[in-house]
């Protein structure tokens, strides 16, 4: 018993010991500058190049771009003008594929036909009246002579009805008239006899423009304009109806009732229209 009781005061008094023993104090909040002191370099960074009185730029870090955020009240691609591009390039095509073949087609006959301009001449023009009533007015009659020829060989021309032609002095319109209906073959020749008749009212002036005219030249001109639809016939294909459109000039020597009269020159010019 002596011997426990002498262990447990031993151990009593060992720990009466440790209680009483001052442990050091550490700091944190003291010791973390003095370690952030020690770690700074004693002197600033700088290049070879470079002098210690040159202040050291710092180059600011690149910053990250927030994402943008998309923008949902955009309007969407506004579908009707696609669709109307569409169109119009779709109807380019069908309008070039058209023209292309039209092309195509005409060359064909072309090579086929052989397709020659019909010729005009002015053969004769009678005077059957020329008179200047006590009205003042002054009335025409002239016969043509016209000589019509078709060179062509596999061509045909239907004249149709509807055609017009005009005697013209200067500006003036004396006389008119219509061609006849006719159908004209291969390699035809047709003369053709046309009246022309008008009448022109306060014509004292033409009168007078026309007797000083031939006084002066011994000639009167003449201007004769001619619109005929007519139909081509390339063999039995006939194509729809065009124009045909003559212009002659003819100088005559005199405009005398019931004389003969003497054609001069003469030429015509023909153009189609469709």
């Amino acid at each position: 018993q002596s011997f426990s009781y002498f262990f447990r005061h031993q151990q009593e008094k060992k720990n009466m010991t440790d209680h009483q023993k001052i442990h050091p104090f550490h700091d944190v909040d003291l010791e973390a500058p003095q370690q952030e002191q020690q770690q700074q370099p004693s002197a600033p960074l700088v290049t070879r190049n470079m002098s210690k009185s040159d202040d050291v730029q710092h180059q600011p870090l690149p910053t990250r771009q927030p994402n943008i955020p998309m923008n949902h009240h955009q309007k969407p691609p506004n579908k009707r003008r696609g669709c109307c591009c569409r169109f119009f390039c779709w109807l380019f095509s069908v309008l070039l594929i058209l023209i292309i073949a039209i092309a195509i087609a005409i060359g064909i006959l072309f090579l086929i036909f052989r397709p020659k301009i019909p010729k005009y001449s002015v053969d004769e023009l009678h005077v059957t009246q020329f008179d200047l009533s006590n009205n003042n007015s002054l009335s025409v009659t002239f016969n043509l002579s016209i000589t019509a020829r078709n060179p062509n060989k596999k061509i045909g021309i239907d004249y149709r009805g509807g055609s017009h032609i005009s005697a013209w002095y200067t500006d003036t319109k004396l006389c008119e008239g219509s061609l006849p209906k006719f159908y004209q073959g291969h390699k035809n020749v047709t003369v053709l006899s046309i009246p022309l008749t008008g009448e022109t009212q306060n014509a004292t002036g033409l009168r007078d423009s026309l007797q000083q005219r031939f006084q002066q030249e011994g000639s009167v001109p003449l201007n004769l304009k001619v619109k005929q639809p007519v139909r081509i016939k390339f063999g039995k294909l006939k194509i729809f109806k065009i124009n045909f459109r003559v212009r002659c000039r003819i100088v005559v020597d005199n405009l005398s009732t019931n004389n003969s009269i003497r054609i001069r020159s003469s030429s015509c010019k023909f153009r189609f229209k469709l």
